[in-house]
This record gives structure tokens, C-alpha cells and sequence, in this order.
């Protein structure tokens, strides 16, 4: 097993060897991600091609030459929304990608796991391990994305209502403050409940667990604080790298197909870099719950 794979590490230490292990095996990781999501932008830029979008730079028609860059996202959005076959190609683009991101990472969570234990492994060989868990990875994710969308819109409801019975019953500045006071915490609560629940997908294609709540929740146990934290991070630098990346070359490109594909590629190392640390995050869980299992067999073989 490589060193760094069998020790607990802290905040700092998951996100150096996450960087480090996307430097040493971007390559791979970066094939394996083309493979499944490069066909399905391939497919994208075609259909805006075809809806008339500009391959090389998209500009307004009225204005100065930033005004027609500006005006260039809202003259030409990604598809014609008149025309119904780019409207279902929108549909089928969502549906694969929905459907062929999960496998990729499951991917790579297999090539993190194969390096974890120094064996030898292919693209191709962690492409069919991957496959091999579809179905169990398909259903876990419908299911956490049910339960995702029923703890977030709960909360809404909650704070809505009570701001408006607040509002009209006292003050409008009193529902509001109301409002924005249970928003913070929901928020918190949501955050910490759906960090809890997040390793169920590492549980399903490591661990062979499905659906994998249970197997998450017991991972996460006394350290869900460092992994929201640790989620906030990899969120911060994404958002950061796409943003920064789509601002450069919008600026130059406008809404134009190839700003799509550019925005695309730098997708795909956004995806690497957290699919990535979530493996590094899911296997350090690990060895933490396999240590503390240990501990408390070898406590129960001291007291007999």
C-alpha cells in the first residue's frame, strides 16, 4: 500500500495529496473523463453549430464591440429554443451526462484505489470495472439525489412560510430577518446532513454497499466538520478556475462555440481535481473507521 494512502491526514495534508495525485496521474484521469464526456460535447457543439451559433466568436448585433459581447449571451443562448430537435438534443446531452459522469468517476475512484495498493491497472481496466458497478451506481445516485432535493426543499418551504406569517403578523423587516436567521441554519443542517450521506457513492463502487447511506454515515462519524470544509474548498477552486476561465475567453469569444468547448475541457480538470479529493477524502474515511474498527476488537479481545 503507498505510504501516504495508510495514515489518517488532516485538512491540509488531503488537499496536497489530492493535487499531487491528480499531478503524477493526470493522463489517466484526464483520458478517462475524455472517453465518457467527450463524445457527449462533441455531440453539444454540433447541435449549437447547427442552431446557428458562430464556431469561432459570438457577438451582438448593436453597440461597441464589449456591448456585443455582452449582448452575444443573451441574443444567443446555447440552443435555438424555437427549434424542438435542439431542444431534445439539450434533453438527451443532460440525460447522458447524468448518466456517464457518475461512471467516470467511478473510474477513477477505481485507479485512486488501484494506486493506493500498488497494482498494476489500465485505462481500460478500470473503464470495465466501472460498468461492472452501473446499476448499483445509477440507483444510489437516484436515491441520494431524491433525498437531496426533499431535505433542500423542505427547508424552503419552512423558511417561506414563516417568513411571510412573521412578515404579516409583526413586521415585514422582522420576517425577513426571520428568514434570512433560518436560512443561514437550514443551510448549516443541510450541509452537514448531506456530507454525512455524500460517501455513499465510495461505499457503493469500492465497497460493494448499496444504496450505502449507512456505510457513509458511520464513515463520516467525528469528522463530518473537516469534510464540509474540506467540500467548501474544492468548491471554492473550481468555481474559481471556471470562472476566471469563462471570463478570459468570453471576453474574447462570446458566446461562440468555441468558448463552449473550452469551458468543456476546463470542466473536465475541475471534475478531476474533486472526483479525485473525493477519493482521497473517501479512502482516508476509510482507513480512519477500518483503524477504529481494529481498536475496539483488539479492546474486546483485552477484556476476555
Amino acid at each position: 500500500m503507498e505510504n501516504k494512502f495508510s495514515t489518517p491526514k488532516g485538512f491540509g495534508e488531503i488537499l496536497d495529496h489530492t493535487f499531487q495525485l491528480t499531478k503524477n496521474r493526470f493522463k489517466d484521469f484526464f483520458i478517462i473523463l475524455l472517453i465518457f464526456m467527450g463524445p457527449v460535447y462533441l455531440v453539444q457543439a454540433i447541435l449549437q453549430l447547427s442552431s446557428g451559433t458562430s464556431f469561432f466568436r459570438e457577438v451582438g448585433s448593436d453597440g461597441e464591440w464589449f456591448d456585443q459581447i455582452l449582448t452575444s449571451f443573451e441574443e444567443s443562448g446555447t440552443f435555438d429554443s424555437s427549434s424542438l430537435g435542439a431542444d431534445i438534443g439539450l434533453i438527451i446531452i443532460g440525460i447522458l451526462s447524468a448518466i456517464l459522469a457518475p461512471v467516470a468517476e467511478a473510474a477513477i475512484l477505481f485507479t485512486i484505489n488501484h494506486v493506493r495498493r500498488n497494482e498494476d491497472y489500465s485505462v481500460g481496466s478500470v473503464i470495465k470495472e466501472a460498468f461492472s458497478r452501473f446499476w448499483p451506481i445509477i440507483g444510489s445516485s437516484i436515491l441520494f439525489g431524491l433525498i437531496s432535493l426533499g431535505i433542500i426543499i423542505v427547508p424552503i418551504v419552512i423558511i417561506a412560510f414563516t417568513g411571510v406569517v412573521v412578515a404579516a403578523a409583526v413586521h415585514p423587516v422582522g420576517g425577513i430577518l426571520l428568514g434570512i436567521v433560518l436560512f443561514l441554519v437550514f443551510a448549516i443542517l443541510v450541509g452537514l446532513l448531506l456530507t454525512r450521506w455524500s460517501f455513499y457513492f465510495g461505499s457503493v463502487v469500492l465497497d460493494k454497499v448499496s444504496p450505502g447511506l449507512g456505510r457513509s454515515w458511520r464513515l463520516t462519524r467525528k469528522r463530518t466538520w473537516v469534510l464540509l470544509g474540506l467540500y467548501i474548498v474544492f468548491y471554492l477552486i473550481i468555481s474559481c478556475i471556471s470562472f476566471g476561465v469563462q471570463m478570459t475567453f468570453g471576453m474574447v469569444l462570446g458566446n461562440s462555440v468555441l468558448l463552449t468547448l473550452i469551458t468543456n475541457l476546463i470542466t473536465l480538470v475541475t471534475t478531476m481535481i474533486f472526483s479525485v479529493g473525493y477519493g482521497v477524502m473517501y479512502l482516508d474515511a476509510k482507513t480512519r473507521h477500518d483503524a477504529d474498527d481494529l481498536k475496539e476488537m483488539l479492546e474486546e479481545f483485552k477484556t476476555v
